[in-house]
């Protein structure tokens, strides 16, 4: 298995050599170790799934990519020679991670849930904040339209984690943004006398 994990991260290293909005390499690894962690506790997890999910999540998002049927992580799938179905399972679980293409429904499987809980936890936090700016920055947004972000969908993750270890990790996460708002707020609205 780990001569296929290194072929994904190299896949990936490749994939967004030029990205710099938070997409990326060490997004990449933070979602595979932060998934792989959450499927410590969920033993009928397949870790290839997990594994291969969270580091190729990105590989064909809408955001960055004109791809369709995960043509980029197929690709990639079939070189390694995984077989048809799991290759499948790993796009269903990708398929299932973004927020966006799936308000309101849950993965399925346990390692979509498991993914879609990793990639989420690392939108918010410390991390989450970064990314959201480099995000901004990189696509013309201004800062107070990357702080309209945390309220439209950084600030409703916590509660749309799906396992149990995700929201618990997401609470401390949650709370550190909304530290950073405030702080935002008490330095943004001075006024003139």
């Amino acid at each position: 298995m780990q001569k296929i994990i290194d072929a994904a991260i190299e896949y990936i290293r490749r994939l967004f050599a030029e990205n710099a909005d938070g997409h990326g390499l060490e997004h990449a690894l933070r979602v595979y170790r932060t998934a792989l962690h959450l499927a410590k506790s969920a033993p009928a997890a397949d870790p290839l799934v997990v594994a291969l999910g969270a580091l190729l999540h990105d590989a064909d998002d809408h955001k960055l990519f004109h791809t369709e049927h995960n043509a980029n992580a197929r690709r990639f799938l079939t070189e390694q020679g995984v077989d048809a179905e799991t290759a499948d399972r790993i796009c269903g679980a990708i398929n299932a991670v973004s927020f966006s293409q799936n308000r309101g429904k849950r993965p399925e499987t346990i390692e979509g849930q498991l993914i879609q809980d990793a990639d989420r936890l690392d939108a918010i936090g410390a991390v989450g904040i970064a990314r959201t700016f480099a995000y901004g920055g990189k696509h013309g947004r201004t800062p107070e339209d990357s702080i309209a972000h945390f309220h439209e969908k950084l600030l409703l993750l916590k509660d749309l984690m799906n396992t149990e270890q995700a929201k618990a990790l997401a609470e401390e996460r949650h709370a550190f943004m909304e530290a950073f708002l405030r702080q935002w707020d008490r330095e943004t609205d001075i006024s003139i006398d």
